[in-house]
């Protein structure tokens, strides 16, 4: 389905228990979008309505900074006056990954208990690049930042410029399948994206990390916990801690 309305030109999706949400640009064929959804699954309803673009002043007003532990994730705008080692500048953009969203939270609460100065981390699928500089505010030695979308790229670049972390975080634009094995050994992985993709991604996950490393996995609704779980048991892993914000269901594993 999610395949279906990125072909179609869908500019992102927010999946819950029961339905998919997503936008288009002005000007892009109902009939088409629906037509391409039934050809997917003929059994959903599609519902369709035209949304009128917010104001600047109206979309600013809903990001808000976030403080989750010692680190705090802030638009420019309401940045000022915090500590700026342990605070995350985020300018949203195309790119995922403001804070706003429950499953980036979920992976900020659980690096912390495996992040340490010594860490070589990998962040897959990084979006806004918010994960990575997170790890490099932790302290960690080495971060190597993934995404295949060309269009985060820049929002990620001049995110981790703005952070002054440029010496740590590394930006590679590819598909993640390819470049973890390139990169590693690494000691901590993020990878916060579909379950789907997720669950294709443990045994390259597992064979990249060092003896005793570890990996977040997000992107995961609460009812399929326990589905991922049985994924899990599979391989040689270990579930050290999990948390759970809103539907959203995150996990810390580590290699046995």
């Amino acid at each position: 389905m999610i395949d279906a309305l990125f072909a179609q030109g869908s500019q992102g999706v927010q999946e819950t228990d029961t339905d998919i949400v997503t936008h288009f640009p002005a000007r892009t064929s109902s009939s088409g979008i629906r037509n391409a959804i039934l050809a997917a699954d003929p059994s959903v309803t599609v519902l369709i309505a035209d949304t009128r673009p917010a104001t600047r002043d109206v979309w600013r007003a809903d990001v808000r900074a976030h403080r989750i532990g010692p680190l705090t994730v802030a638009p420019p705008w309401l940045s000022g006056g915090t500590d700026p080692a342990a605070t995350i500048v985020i300018d949203p953009q195309m790119a995922f990954g403001t804070g706003e969203h429950a499953t980036t939270r979920g992976v900020l609460r659980l690096m912390q208990q495996v992040v340490t100065p010594d860490s070589i981390v990998a962040d897959l699928g990084a979006g806004s690049a918010v994960l990575s500089i997170a790890a490099a505010k932790l302290g960690s030695r080495r971060v190597v930042s993934i995404e295949l979308d060309p269009d985060a790229a820049a929002n990620a670049l001049e995110n981790i410029r703005v952070n002054e972390v440029g010496d740590r975080v590394h930006f590679i634009e590819g598909d993640v399948f390819s470049i973890l094995p390139l990169v590693a050994p690494v000691n901590v992985v993020f990878a916060n994206i579909l379950s789907s993709v997720l669950v294709e991604l443990l045994p390259v996950i597992h064979s990249s990390l060092a003896p005793g490393g570890g990996a977040i996995l997000s992107g995961i609704l609460s009812a399929e916990r326990d589905s991922m779980l049985a994924e899990i048991s599979q391989g040689e892993w270990q579930v050290v801690a999990e948390d759970v914000e809103e539907e959203w269901w995150s996990v810390l594993i580590s290699r046995s």
